[in-house]
């Protein structure tokens, strides 16, 4: 299949190189145009890691050359552009084509099948509650895969679309999917941002010293018992809500391929394997940037809905804020546009199963 690409950093250059080992065709398209340049004038995708092999995806110029050369488009980008990315491509998607965001954040399903329905048009949006591939990008011309998810959740927005979306992902990445229960299991499934949260904090200094750090060494047991605390409230807002998500045990185990215990020991066995990865190595990070407005803020969002107040969530966004002198509560692009303040648990939970509707027709 041609899988037209959104995106051009670590997620983007792994899903590429994972699908055109596959057999498939991928097609990049970088939003600046920047992160392209090297591909499109000749050079290889270098695949190194989980994934090893010189590939070559083709390059679009436009949101338009990508979406109209594509079967399928799959968004692989900073939950910060999916707004941006959402809008561009919105006016040339076709009702014979889908959409994959991996990984989803704040409900931009929900914002994607609105642009479209204004169009008329009603598509499967395959939502997946992590990435495919994990990894760094050494290079515009390089992707360091640190590991191929065995399993991730996803769901389809309108689920009558759900078995087509399942169809579409096992064909293009193999069985490893896990359906869940609707956009709200999916929201709750992403435990980038609250473990992100706590790699961040607790390890501010070592990002903005720009210092080479293994991540998963770092993941003190101190640490590790704050991830495991802001999980039992991510856990809890699911069991108000009647849904089954992943814990983060079974995160790590399934993501990572280790035996289950705490999470620090997890994350010891990551390293002592070599495949623990390193950390940010810059205060500029998607750990912060990405995940405090586009992930905690969410969960903080479901936890007043469903009266689960998330304190630890809303403490980082605050903390956050203060140390890198932001508002991160007020940049949220998606859940400013959905007027999400404004929904009801009652409404949330509707749009989450049908999407949006164009005028007089049934989702």
């Amino acid at each position: 299949m041609r899988v037209g690409i959104v995106g051009a950093g670590a997620i983007a250059f792994g899903a590429a190189a994972f699908l055109e080992q596959s057999g498939h065709s991928p097609i990049l398209w970088s939003p600046s145009g920047e992160r392209t340049k090297r591909l499109a004038a000749g050079e290889p995708l270098v695949a190194t890691g989980a994934i090893e092999g010189s590939f070559r995806p083709g390059v679009a110029h436009t949101a338009e050359e990508l979406v109209s050369g594509a079967d399928v488009v799959l968004i692989a980008l900073p939950g910060y552009g999916h707004k941006h990315a959402f809008d561009a491509i919105a006016p040339h998607i076709r009702a014979d084509q889908a959409v994959i965001i991996s990984s989803h954040a704040s409900f931009g399903a929900l914002y994607l099948s609105r642009l479209l329905a204004a169009r008329g048009i009603i598509v499967p949006i395959i939502a997946w509650g992590t990435t495919a591939t994990t990894g760094r990008q050494p290079s515009l011309v390089e992707a360091s895969v640190n590991t191929v998810r065995s399993k991730i959740d996803l769901c389809t927005v309108p689920e009558s679309r759900s078995s087509e979306g399942l169809a579409l992902c096992r064909r293009l990445f193999g069985d490893r999917f896990v359906e869940r229960d609707g956009l709200l299991a999916i929201a709750l499934s992403n435990l980038n941002p609250q473990n992100h949260m706590g790699i961040a904090l607790c390890n501010m200094t070592r990002m903005e010293h720009g210092e080479t750090w293994g991540q998963g060494f770092n993941v003190t047991p101190n640490v590790g018992r704050l991830l495991e605390a802001l999980d039992r409230e991510r856990l809890a807002i699911a069991e108000a809500l009647g849904l089954s998500v992943r814990t983060i045990f079974e995160h790590f185990h399934l993501s990572f391929h280790v035996p289950r215990d705490t999470v620090s020991n997890m994350n010891q066995q990551m390293h002592a394997e070599g495949r623990g990865g390193t950390g940010p190595a810059t205060a500029d990070s998607r750990y912060v940037t990405e995940d405090v407005p586009y992930g905690l803020l969410m969960t903080v969002k479901l936890g007043e809905l469903t009266g689960r107040d998330a304190k630890l969530h809303r403490s980082g966004v605050e903390i956050f804020s203060a140390m890198y002198g932001r508002d991160f509560f007020a940049e949220n692009e998606l859940l400013d546009a959905l007027a999400m303040d404004q929904m009801t648990l009652a409404d949330l939970k509707s749009l989450s199963r049908e999407g949006y509707r164009p005028h007089g027709q049934p989702a």
